[in-house]
């Protein structure tokens, strides 16, 4: 079993939201990455990482922690939330990321979605988030 402590990034600090209520956030660090290292230091081989930003933009503002993360080197890093294109895959692929998590993507462009499974074997995965069934 391998087990993926995770990190919610907004801003660059590592949040929680209540119920996915973006006005109902926790605040554990204001450095994401500072987490990420008591992870690793804690034994965790693998970090599981959302840029909550990114998933309602489709954009990528918290790239800078979540590379900082995986060029540190001591975890591998999954990476979810709003990645809908290729230069976004590729992007944190090139800065080191393990595992890139596509949700709507998967979901929306199902050819795409192949087309980058296979372009990047064993380094694309589906999220399916579900709710009330």
């Amino acid at each position: 079993m391998i087990l993926l402590p995770a990190i919610d990034i907004y801003e660059g600090k590592a949040v929680r939201l209540y119920q996915g209520d973006y006005c109902q956030m926790t605040v554990y660090a204001d450095h994401a990455p500072d987490i990420a290292a008591k992870f690793a230091d804690a034994g965790a081989a693998w970090v599981h990482m959302v840029d909550l930003e990114g998933a309602k933009t489709g954009e990528m503002p918290n790239f800078p922690a979540v590379a900082e993360v995986a060029k540190r080197g001591d975890l591998k890093v999954e990476i979810g939330g709003g990645i809908r294109t290729e230069d976004a895959i590729a992007r944190y692929i090139d800065a080191g990321v393990e595992r890139v998590i596509l949700g709507t993507a998967a979901i929306t462009d199902w050819d795409f979605f192949c087309a980058m499974a296979r372009k990047y074997p064993g380094r694309i995965a589906a999220g399916v988030d579900c709710r009330d069934g």
